[in-house]
């Protein structure tokens, strides 16, 4: 069985010097957390920011190069997205995992293109689409040539600038893909704030402690040494400081989660 993926890191790349401190907190935690396999994410472009004044990252080129050197540093596998086709094949040698975003989820050719890398790939599922719609994405991505196919589960539009999960996703889903949950953007207000989201970050704990025990194959965490100061995601992404601490709920909470799986989900 593979092993429970943990995957963190900031929103964007804001500089050099945020990505490593986050990189070097991930990579002390990996040694406390044999039983997870850690990954790294982090933005070089955040391309569907509110305004369009908002900061975005620091570009693709640039972004690599971070990228790589948190690879190089610190051995952690690394994860970034991706809104074009053309950038499948560089983000590809130094990406191990290709995240598609959520409001992409069914863009054919970015599939197919992130497919044809031969890389695994982490589908964002849209706050729009239904959870078995999200089959269509993963048959898409099998015709590509993916091999290794990741479904996140971040929160279904509930009215306007709110998002609620609906945790029967996590069941459905599983049964044709991997399924991840993402436990800072379920809690964001999309275009909360006017001319950003806005996010509460108080419950991100619970609603944490709730996908692990309706049973899911990884986490997705968004954490900043100083969220409040973050350039993107600022009010949902958690603490760097914090991040230890919800590890050790998600050992916790994991195996419930993985009992029940084993005996309801066929």
């Amino acid at each position: 069985m593979s092993r429970f993926l943990i995957v963190a890191g900031p929103c964007a790349i804001e500089s050099e010097e945020v990505v490593l401190e986050v990189a070097d907190r991930l990579s002390e935690l990996a040694k406390s957390f044999k039983e997870f396999s850690f990954v790294f994410k982090a933005s070089f472009d955040k391309a569907n920011r509110s305004s369009v004044k908002s900061f975005r990252g620091v570009g693709l080129e640039k972004g690599l190069e971070a990228l790589s050197k948190v690879k190089e540093t610190y051995g952690l596998r690394i994860t970034t997205d991706i809104h074009e086709s053309h950038q499948a094949e560089p983000v590809a040698r130094v990406a191990d995992i290709i995240q598609i975003p959520a409001f992409l989820c069914r863009q054919t050719d970015l599939l197919l293109a992130a497919a044809g890398t031969g890389k695994a790939v982490n589908v964002k599922k849209g706050q729009f689409l239904a959870p078995w719609d999200a089959k269509n994405v993963v048959e898409k991505l099998k015709v590509g040539g993916a091999k290794e196919i990741y479904i996140t589960e971040r929160g279904t539009s509930f009215g306007y600038n709110n998002l609620v999960v609906d945790f029967r996703s996590l069941v459905i889903v599983s049964r044709f893909a991997k399924v991840i949950y993402d436990a800072t953007h379920s809690v964001q207000l999309p275009g909360g704030r006017g001319d950003s989201s806005g996010g509460q970050r108080e419950f991100v704990f619970p609603l944490l402690r709730a996908a692990l025990s309706v049973g899911c194959d990884g986490v997705f965490m968004e954490t900043h040494p100083d969220p409040d100061k973050a350039l993107s995601d600022s009010q949902n992404q958690i603490p760097l400081s914090d991040l230890g601490f919800l590890l050790e709920a998600v050992a916790e909470f994991r195996e419930l989660g993985e009992k029940y799986r084993r005996v309801f989900i066929t």
